[in-house]
């Protein structure tokens, strides 16, 4: 039987138990009762229970991180990061239009030092020619 036929066979059984419960000789109500207490007495103590905890934690770190104060070290070891991680991306972004700013110029000199018609300027590929020609 599987589990569920298992568990309906008892609550039939249950049931069925219970509806003759009133019409019990009171000798087999009281033997019932004497094997009951008996059957309470040999059950096995119940072993602890293993729980979930569904508490944040660091490997290591003994107690709650995340509900103590920060002492101010702890505040500076977790403000470095941040502050070193801004500054990195100021200086990659200041990098990357120094060098916008850098292609742009040479582009510029190429055109104003050049003796091109006036055609080469109208031209599609002329962009593609000035930036073969500063490399």
């Amino acid at each position: 039987m599987n589990n569920a036929q298992e568990i309906n066979f008892a609550y039939k059984v249950r049931h069925a138990l219970n509806r003759q419960l009133d019409t019990l000789p009171i000798s087999t109500a009281e033997r019932l009762a004497s094997a009951r207490k008996v059957a309470l007495s040999r059950k096995k103590s119940e072993a602890p229970t293993r729980v979930l905890a569904a508490q944040k934690a660091f490997a290591g770190h003994v107690g709650s991180f995340v509900n103590e104060p920060l002492s101010w070290l702890g505040r500076i070891g977790l403000a470095i990061p941040v502050v070193v991680l801004v500054v990195g991306l100021v200086g990659i972004i200041q990098y990357e239009q120094q060098q916008r700013i850098k292609e742009t110029a040479d582009i510029d000199a190429a055109m104003l030092t050049d003796d091109l018609p006036l055609s080469a300027y109208a031209d599609h590929g002329f962009n593609a020619y000035l930036a073969k020609r500063v490399e």
